[in-house]
């Protein structure tokens, strides 16, 4: 079974809190954490960061707005989604609540299989965009280090004399494949530009990692060009 998203519901109506949690873990996909006012809320947050946060407008001494806010200016809580329940729902307000940087409005009352789905979504692009961003990440620490290579390998001075190149035989789609990982490029691209598919990008790097004993992209460069076997 897979983990289940974790939400923080803030709402000064017990009855709201209370059905609103339950329906949204009648499902089993949520865990859902109730808070009373915008203070036990910011405690919560503060204990764990929940993968979405739903909260009233109106509430006493700190509206959702002012909540909204502070999150927003706290690099932990800037991205995370938050869907706004209220019982006002003039054109106003939402522009209010979008400008204050929430993700979506919902009117009271409202359907609640609207904002399961609504719910649902905002988890889903949160993840991918959070994938998306890792990926992201890892490439470009992995060209930053292949262009470290590169300039190391360029000053001569700065390396320890090597044995002459050695020859391994790889076949003209391998060596294709690693001239184009010793450039940085992500195994997608390396595959539009072979018109191949990721999946047999995938085949000829696990290839060259077997025929040159490397395990991972940034020693198969420092290898290949240490010893020749690419440009």
């Amino acid at each position: 079974m897979s983990e289940k998203s974790k939400l923080l519901l803030v709402d000064d109506e017990p009855g709201v809190r209370e059905s609103v949690k339950a329906y949204l873990e009648d499902g089993e996909e949520f865990a859902v954490a109730v808070a009373r006012d915008a203070s036990e809320a910011w405690e919560i947050l503060e204990q764990e960061t929940p993968d979405l946060v739903i909260s009233d407008i109106m509430m006493p001494e700190v509206n959702g707005y002012q909540l909204l806010e502070k999150m927003r200016e706290d690099p932990r809580f800037a991205t995370l989604p938050v869907v706004f329940l209220t019982a006002r729902g003039m054109t106003g307000d939402r522009i209010l609540g979008y400008e204050a940087g929430c993700d979506a409005y919902l009117p009271k009352p409202f359907d609640p299989d609207e904002l399961e789905a609504i719910v649902k979504n905002l988890i889903s692009k949160k993840k991918i965009s959070a994938a998306a961003n890792n990926s992201s990440e890892e490439w470009q620490k992995i060209a930053r280090e292949i262009a470290t290579i590169k300039s190391m390998l360029q000053d001569q001075s700065a390396l320890v004399p090597t044995p002459p190149p050695i020859k391994i035989d790889f076949t003209p789609r391998e060596q294709s494949v690693l001239d184009l990982v010793a450039e940085g490029l992500m195994n997608k691209e390396i595959a539009r530009r072979l018109e191949t598919s990721v999946r047999n990008v995938e085949k000829y790097v696990s290839r060259l990692f077997s025929k040159t004993g490397t395990n991972s992209r940034t020693e198969l460069v420092r290898y290949a060009l240490k010893h020749g076997l690419t440009d």
